[in-house]
């Protein structure tokens, strides 16, 4: 069976580079825009920028998910050794749970959109995204981390491991 999957390159993958980095910088870029354009939009009072931030979360939840499937993907692909493992975990386990914050707040933004004509945000649901930011902002930290400071996926680790140093 396993001879018909593709062979792995120099970064351990499939395919020529990583995926999971392109499409959870978008997911990153949608949830910053849609949190400043609520923010923008609560002090201004301009239902535009609701409407705007709402397309962006709501797209922002689905690519989610398909950022998770590529970093599970690349994640078991990368063999981790010991000194990786708690912060690739710890990763793991705060993408999945952004992913259902991200989910639950575009709920929350659902209700408040087809409920309230003017479509007015409250101070919990302002706060709230604050939190979310901080979170991403903490995702962010551990995934630059597994990048530039244990070099998952990058060719002179993949080496090291298929050696037997690491």
């Amino acid at each position: 069976m396993f001879e018909y999957l593709p062979p792995l390159n120099d970064h351990n993958l499939p395919y020529p580079d990583t995926l999971h980095p392109i499409v959870v910088h978008f997911v990153i870029a949608m949830v910053l825009f849609a949190v400043l354009c609520d923010v923008i939009g609560y002090f201004t009072r301009n239902p535009r920028l609701y409407e705007v931030s709402w397309w962006n979360l709501s797209f922002a939840t689905v690519s989610i998910f398909v950022a998770i499937i590529f970093g599970q993907l690349e994640a078991g692909l990368a063999q981790p050794y010991d000194a990786v493992e708690s912060t690739l975990n710890l990763h793991t386990i705060i993408g999945w749970s952004l992913s259902g914050i991200i989910a639950a707040l575009t709920a929350w933004r659902y209700i408040i959109r087809f409920n309230d004509m003017n479509q007015q945000l409250t101070l919990p649901y302002l706060g709230v995204e604050l939190l979310l930011i901080g979170l991403v902002f903490f995702q962010v930290y551990l995934g630059d981390e597994l990048v530039w400071v244990y070099g998952l996926h990058s060719v002179p680790v993949v080496e090291a491991i298929r050696d037997g140093v690491l």
